[in-house]
């Protein structure tokens, strides 16, 4: 199930440009720049109440950011929500219409673990859905399901 917007991510070209706009034209404050090499960017984190902005910066030529920048230049680029169970989740979607670009969760920012919905099946929005990773060892996960 959905529990909330979790973030916005917005395609830049270059963090070092956008974060100034953001600390300094909307009073935010930059929580932390981190790389996902899994997903060749760079992320600013913008907290917004309970929703962040996710700045994206592409780090390589051939990744999707880049090929988002160059297609549509800076802006929007996803709206992930935060659920409980992405398997769960991700049959829900793929019932209702949606195509997911990744079946298997990846690691994204933050340590989550990430699926995406193919923009085509989702009215133009490429759709994130994330989750936190489960934190106990799976021995721990199996001895607290026999509780």
């Amino acid at each position: 199930m959905l529990e909330k917007i979790d973030h916005i991510g917005i395609a830049v070209q270059r963090l070092e440009d956008a974060i100034p706009f953001y600390e300094k034209a909307l009073g935010l404050k930059c929580e932390r720049v981190e790389e996902i090499p899994g997903q060749k960017v760079r992320t600013a984190f913008f907290p917004v109440g309970e929703v962040c902005l996710e700045l994206l910066e592409p780090t390589t030529e051939d990744s999707p950011v880049a090929k988002f920048l160059k297609q549509h230049g800076e802006g929007v680029h996803h709206v992930a929500f935060q659920s409980d169970d992405l398997t769960e989740q991700l049959a829900l979607a793929k019932a209702g219409g949606a195509h997911a670009i990744n079946e298997i969760p990846t690691i994204g920012a933050g340590g989550k673990q990430v699926l995406f919905l193919h923009p085509k099946t989702s009215h133009g929005v490429l759709t994130e859905l994330c989750s936190e990773l489960v934190k106990e060892s799976p021995t721990e996960q199996f001895e607290a399901n026999l509780v």
